[in-house]
């Protein structure tokens, strides 16, 4: 009687792992770069020009957050 065992792994690999997870993290960055950025440039902006915009200074925070992620 013979015995066979298959030790193959299903499945994705653990180099493709940790470049799935550096993958994610990048974007994850650009993503938080660009709610900083708009955050910080509507920020500096006069309550006058905001107004212009059509946007309080209430807002800001929501704007950076639909910009950088989506709604």
């Amino acid at each position: 009687m013979a015995f066979i065992t298959d030790t193959r792994v299903l499945g994705i690999s653990l180099s493709d792992r940790i470049e799935n997870v550096r993958t994610q993290w990048a974007e994850a960055r650009a993503k938080r770069a660009v709610y900083k950025t708009t955050r910080e440039e509507l920020s500096v902006l006069s309550n006058r020009d905001l107004n212009d915009l059509g946007i309080s200074r209430s807002q800001i925070n929501n704007i950076a957050f639909e910009a950088a992620y989506g709604k």
